[in-house]
């Protein structure tokens, strides 16, 4: 991977001041100003198909953060805009969580800044140089040629949907 060089545009100059400021030995929720809100974690498989019995009550509470984040430190969250990647099950609008901990591989999707833009895509590796595929045919792959920048900024660790808007819910502005 090639790291972004030189001077970083105003989106990359804002990361990284977001991402200098997390200390890098003490865990951060993702608000830090915010408490650990529990929901209820049912367990009961969900079918998509015929319907299911009704569920206990007695059920256990989870925090969302265990079962999303697993390097507290190094984990963000972003907006997907546009639609190259509605193949892989990521749409527009979808929330990623994108972990910086992880190394990144062959097959994963990533979060990669390609000439100083953004962009979220399955990472290939041939012959150990990077190239970003579109889970959408009408995108081409990325292949960065000479003068271009490629950094891997992150692994997608989840992605997040949401089918009713949270209207007046603190978070992502409309």
């Amino acid at each position: 991977m090639v790291p972004h060089p030189g001077p970083n545009p105003p989106r990359l100059r804002k990361l990284d001041r977001c991402t200098a400021s997390c200390p890098p030995l003490h865990p951060q929720p993702l608000q830090p100003d915010a408490a650990p809100r529990p929901v209820w974690q049912l367990d009961q498989t969900l079918r998509a198909g015929f319907p299911s019995p009704a569920l206990d009550e007695g059920a256990p509470r989870i925090d969302l953060n265990e079962v999303l984040v697993r390097h507290p430190e190094a984990t963000f969250v972003m907006r997907v805009a546009g639609d190259s990647m509605r193949e892989a099950g990521i749409d527009e609008g979808d929330t990623v969580v994108v972990d910086r901990a992880i190394r990144p591989a062959h097959g994963m999707v990533v979060v990669a800044v390609f000439d100083g833009e953004f962009t979220v895509k399955r990472l290939e590796l041939r012959a150990g140089r990077p190239r970003l595929l579109a889970a959408n045919p009408s995108y081409p792959a990325i292949e960065p040629r000479e003068g271009q920048t490629l950094e891997i900024w992150g692994v997608v660790a989840h992605c997040i949907k949401s089918f009713v808007p949270m209207e007046g819910k603190a978070g992502w502005a409309a």
